[in-house]
């Protein structure tokens, strides 16, 4: 979703930056604007010192424009940092017991753990994500039961056998981990 979110607002933004970038150097260059554009010709300016001027005597403008911009700023600081923030882990840090440490793949711990979780039984598809730090680690699990299958059952199936050999491979001491479990939904058939 944020990625929706974030394409559609860079969009925006390119596309508006661009008209308004383009029409100042177009009318810049000389050519004629259309008559309901913001500004008339080359030597115009976008805002004069009547239309400058106009409202600051007014008690409610500062603080009005103030709280705007405030706003602005507060939505351009959460997308940056949403930008930037990494949800998946790249690389989980291994103990290889000689002081030293190895660096695993987090798509390739994700994509085992993931294999061997679908292959449980009553499982009938998983998906993996690590999050956390490189040298602790966590799992958000999510597994699509089949009908008949007991979520008690699956749940512990996924922590003794999928997550404990996860844990064991990577040398971790402990891997915590968020699972969701949701059944999975057949149509009815009808029997002749």
């Amino acid at each position: 979703m944020l990625r929706i979110v974030n394409r559609v607002l860079i969009g925006f933004t390119g596309l508006v930056l661009l008209v308004l970038g383009g029409s100042v150097l177009a009318v810049g260059l000389g050519v004629r604007p259309p008559s309901w554009w913001i500004y008339d010709g080359r030597h115009d300016v976008l805002l004069s010192t009547a239309e400058r001027t106009k409202w600051r005597d007014q008690g409610w403008w500062w603080p009005a424009v103030i709280a705007a911009l405030a706003v602005l700023l507060l939505l351009a600081l959460w997308w940056l940092v949403a930008v930037v923030r990494r949800r998946r882990l790249a690389e989980v840090l291994v103990d290889t017991g000689d002081g030293a440490g190895a660096l695993l793949r987090g798509k390739a711990l994700e994509g085992v753990l993931a294999a061997e979780s679908a292959r449980l039984d009553g499982v009938e598809h998983a998906n993996v994500h690590l999050t956390g730090r490189r040298s602790l680690p966590a799992a958000r699990v999510r597994l699509l039961l089949a009908p008949h299958v007991d979520p008690g059952y699956a749940l512990r199936l996924l922590t003794v056998e999928a997550l404990a050999h996860a844990r064991d491979s990577a040398g971790l001491a402990a891997l915590p981990a968020e699972v969701r479990l949701s059944g999975a939904k057949h149509r009815a058939e009808r029997v002749t």
